[in-house]
């Protein structure tokens, strides 16, 4: 495998985790109910948001080197660490879910910049240090409203 299809296999994962975290935190958003819910419902949002706006830029940087970016369920599913939740657990197991969940795109994101400086591409390394910044900000924040 050349460093670039290491690299668009790195992406890829980052991506297929980053849509699911999307996916599973918008499922919260519309779903948490009880005493911190508005706390938590506003928290979701501006992760969701963000999550959106990644997602795209995860994307179109597999395409500006060349690639296709998975863009299904299926594709995701087969990619990600990140697994989805059918359900709507209590709010204190959505928060500890999505802290494991950022924890495992953190993981993903570090792999990114990995195989990205081993390839000489500095503008994926790049993206993968902000998605490192964004999922380790969010894991605190998240982290917080457990102790």
């Amino acid at each position: 495998m050349s460093s670039n299809e290491h690299v668009v296999k790195a992406l890829s994962k980052l991506l297929a985790d980053t849509y699911t975290l999307y996916l599973k935190t918008h499922n919260y958003h519309w779903n948490v109910t009880g005493p911190m819910f508005n706390t938590l419902h506003t928290l979701f949002e501006t992760e969701y948001t963000e999550y959106a706006l990644a997602v795209d830029e995860i994307a179109e940087r597999i395409r500006a080197i060349g690639a296709r970016a998975a863009g299904s369920y299926t594709e995701f599913a087969e990619l990600a660490s990140v697994k989805e939740d059918r359900g709507s657990p209590p709010a204190m197991e959505m928060i500890s879910n999505l802290v494991a969940d950022q924890e495992a795109t953190v993981a993903s994101a570090r792999k990114v910049v990995e195989v990205a400086e081993a390839a000489g591409d500095q503008a994926t390394a790049d993206l993968g240090v902000r998605r490192i910044e964004t999922h380790e900000k969010n894991a605190w924040m998240l982290r917080s409203h457990l102790e």
